[in-house]
């Protein structure tokens, strides 16, 4: 089966061709056929596509709206200038995957799209204002263009989180708030914290109930979760995805009070600090530079700029105050695993990390952490280390495609 994958952004659109079915997820080998981004959907867009190991195709053109721009990726993907092996027309995608950012309550697991299904990401709009809206102008639009006989399935970031315990996901508010407006710990990169936990069990040969780790999600955006027995017991990310830890643009954990003062001392609204906060914070607002992890090292190191390196420092420190509450409320883990753009690339940002974590166990080594490259997954800690540290690459849109898959054919998830 030959799955398109689609995750709209607010202005983008992110796509991966897998093709999988039962026998190629139980032996591990789904293919991913062609990958590609278009940025800037509304305006002159900018667009890459790739079939496989080819060179990319480059190019930009006026897409008004996500229609367009899914178009213009099944135009490319049907044509001989493609050249992806088994689709040559439209009839050779037999199903779309959708990446939706919130489910609420309601959706607990991927499901396939149906009316109902969109009247809850509908319902969820004011819960992911952001995100909902562009999830569901995808759908809209791939339902167009594919019509009523191509079968479409959502998977929801939030999903993966909705094992969390009531200790994990409610604010010490007002319950009656609770009740009333859903206002709790909903959490986000659920899938691709369940691809690491998936890969990690791979990796040491253990069935799912024997997952116990810290998850690690580390980019732009940034959240930890504590997987213990394989399901998710906590994560950073809240109501929003503002809360937890530092990231690119969002300032993470904050007194909730500093909103209020900012509102007294500035003037501005309430909606006006909120976008301060997830807009102009973490690395960049502590830095004044940029939310670039890459250009602050290189500021730290070639510059000597005190903003930038107090902007890593603090980075680091958030992330490991994370796995210190984690390690203690888990009762104990088995391993720290990193992924995202940051935790795949940055030996340095993992060294810094690691570096005091000694007193739980974790002694890093150095030649392997220096060796991990993107793209590979292995242990980066001491074989002596009590708690381990991997690196392991993220892949969202595989499991995206395989939980499609899954919906389609009502086959059961078996964990992966």
């Amino acid at each position: 089966m030959n799955i398109l994958v689609l995750n709209c952004g607010s202005s983008s659109v992110k796509f991966q061709i897998i093709a999988t079915d039962a026998a190629r997820i139980e032996a591990n080998q789904d293919r991913c056929l062609a990958h590609g981004l278009i940025e800037r959907v509304g305006s002159l867009s900018l667009i890459t596509l790739q079939a496989g190991d080819k060179p990319p195709v480059k190019e930009d053109a006026p897409l008004r709206d996500y229609r367009q721009a899914i178009e213009r990726i099944v135009r490319w993907a049907v044509s001989p200038e493609s050249g992806i092996e088994g689709v040559s027309s439209v009839s050779d995608i037999h199903a779309i995957g959708h990446r939706v950012a919130h489910g609420g309550e309601k959706f607990r697991a991927s499901t396939l799209i149906d009316e109902d299904t969109i009247a809850g990401i509908e319902d969820c709009i004011e819960l992911a204002p952001l995100h909902n809206p562009a999830n569901l102008k995808g759908i809209r639009a791939a339902r167009e263009i594919f019509g009523p006989g191509v079968p479409q399935a959502a998977v929801f970031d939030t999903a993966f989180h909705a094992t969390m315990p009531e200790t994990s996901h409610l604010y010490a508010i007002p319950y009656h708030f609770y009740r009333r407006y859903k206002i709790r710990r909903y959490g986000f990169h659920g899938t691709s914290h369940r691809y690491i936990a998936y890969r990690y069990r791979l990796l040491r040969g253990i069935t799912p109930d024997k997952v116990n780790l810290i998850s690690l999600h580390l980019g732009n955006g940034c959240s930890a979760c504590a997987i213990k027995n394989g399901a998710s017991l906590n994560t950073s990310m809240g109501f929003t995805p503002l809360e937890g830890l530092m990231m690119g643009t969002r300032s993470g954990d904050i007194d909730a009070s500093i909103v209020e003062y900012l509102a007294h001392k500035e003037g501005m609204s309430v909606s006006e600090i909120v976008t301060m906060l997830n807009k102009q914070s973490g690395l960049l607002g502590v830095s004044g530079l940029t939310s670039d992890m890459r250009e602050l090292l290189e500021e730290e190191k070639e510059n000597g700029d005190r903003r930038a390196k107090l902007a890593v420092d603090m980075f680091c420190a958030s992330v490991r105050r994370y796995i210190g509450a984690y390690y203690a409320e888990m009762g104990g883990a088995d391993a720290v695993v990193f992924t995202g753009g940051i935790g795949e690339r940055s030996p340095e940002i993992r060294r810094r990390i690691c570096r005091g974590l000694e007193c739980l166990g974790l002694r890093l080594d150095q030649t392997r952490n220096e060796a991990a490259a993107c793209g590979q997954s292995g242990l980066i800690s001491l074989d002596s280390s009590a708690l381990k540290a991997y690196v392991i690459p993220t892949n969202e849109e595989l499991l995206i495609a395989r939980d499609a898959y899954r919906a389609i054919t009502a086959a059961p998830a078996a964990g992966r």
